[in-house]
């Protein structure tokens, strides 16, 4: 089913009739809850910009947060989803299975499963398969770097919001967090956060990666972007990293407001966008 969202000015006709709306900002499409795999929460929704594009628009894989224990797409709708619409990309906003449901490695292949789903069907939403990046905040940008940092991915690039670097730091020490442990599994978790660990995973020939992250951010530290993107470097690949001071664990919509140009001007800079 695909619903028109829009602004409106509303008149009541009756109690007994639907209500009467005049459109006047005609700004996106959704099918909501489609299935990319067999699980009840392996879904995703579709969003693009209600006019109709004649060429292949870019698109963008969004990942919600939430420590891979919590959230859902919904709540990416707004801040993360609709600021690419309307920049005239084609959305995928993915669920996918928290820990409570299927721990690790669960969400990483749920994702991979969304991001091959979208990629199949690039041609019915009228996707340019070069042009298909990811995105995500927190546990979703981590799952992001991962989608893009498999064997044979398409990933076209990465924007990552405040994402988990090294799953491994979380799990042990000063930087340890109840997340990572429920959702890392025993027996063998070390050894299965380490393989879950973008860090871990950087090679040469990689996608670029912009990496956008608070210095004051208490949940994930800032300094495993900044390890992230040194080790992107020294791989050959193209990484950078936007640093916003005094930044905490989610931006504020001032903070947001600001990044979004300089977001855009990367992905043009890429090609992604024109």
């Amino acid at each position: 089913m695909v619903v028109r969202r829009f602004g409106f000015m509303a008149c009541l006709v009756s109690l007994s009739l639907a209500f009467c709306f005049r459109a006047y900002s005609l700004e996106y499409q959704i099918q909501a809850n489609i299935r990319y795999d067999q699980y009840p929460e392996t879904v995703l929704d579709i969003l693009q910009p209600s006019v109709p594009s004649l060429a292949d628009r870019p698109g963008v894989i969004v990942i919600h947060g939430g420590g891979w224990v919590e959230g859902d797409k919904e709540g990416m709708l707004d801040e993360f989803c609709l600021p690419f619409v309307r920049r005239g990309m084609v959305v995928a906003n993915v669920e996918y299975r928290l820990a409570k449901a299927a721990p690790a490695p669960a969400a990483v292949n749920d994702v991979l499963k969304a991001a091959r789903w979208f990629e199949d069907h690039a041609a019915q939403f009228r996707v340019d398969r070069k042009r298909n990046i990811a995105s995500g905040g927190s546990a979703g940008g981590h799952l992001a770097l991962m989608t893009a940092m498999a064997p044979a991915s398409k990933i076209a690039a990465v924007v990552d919001f405040f994402g988990v670097a090294d799953v491994a730091d979380q799990l042990d020490g000063p930087r340890q967090r109840p997340y990572a442990a429920v959702w890392i599994p025993e027996p063998g978790r070390m050894e299965l956060a380490r393989r879950l660990s973008p860090i871990n995973n950087v090679r040469k020939g990689l996608p670029p990666i912009l990496a956008l992250h608070g210095d004051a951010d208490g949940v994930v530290p800032y300094e495993q972007s900044v390890a992230l993107v040194k080790a992107l470097k020294n791989a050959a690949d193209d990484a950078e990293l936007i640093t916003v001071p005094g930044g905490k664990h989610g931006f504020t919509p001032a903070e947001m407001d600001q990044l979004w140009p300089r977001i855009f001007q990367w992905l043009k800079k890429h090609k992604v966008v024109s």
